[in-house]
């Protein structure tokens, strides 16, 4: 697996969303944490639905996953927030600042 990693994390609202990103960046677990206005289509409790959501987009390592999971959970507004980690690659720059941030 690739040490950089993005982790995908889905939030209820803009405030949510914004309020995690800052904390995870402010605290050296991701670099940089997008935000992406989606809709999901999902199975709860039986039911179709359908929420307006903001997915975040966590540039971090794979060894700060487990730190961030369990932030989420304790953090999160869902009962079982999806917290989903892929693998990345990218320009050797752009990997090099991602450990330089978390290094910080």
């Amino acid at each position: 697996m690739s040490e950089h990693v993005e982790i995908q994390i889905p939030c209820g609202s803009a405030e949510e969303a914004a309020a995690m990103a800052t904390v995870l960046v402010e605290a050296h677990l991701a670099a940089c944490v997008q935000a992406v206005p989606v809709q999901s289509v999902y199975l709860w409790n039986g039911q179709t639905a359908r929420d307006d959501e903001v997915l975040l987009l966590v540039k971090t390592r794979a060894d700060r996953f487990d730190v961030i999971e369990q932030w989420v959970h304790q953090h999160h507004s869902y009962e079982l927030p999806a917290i989903t980690m892929v693998p990345m690659a990218g320009s050797a720059a752009y990997l090099q600042w991602i450990d330089d941030q978390l290094s910080s």
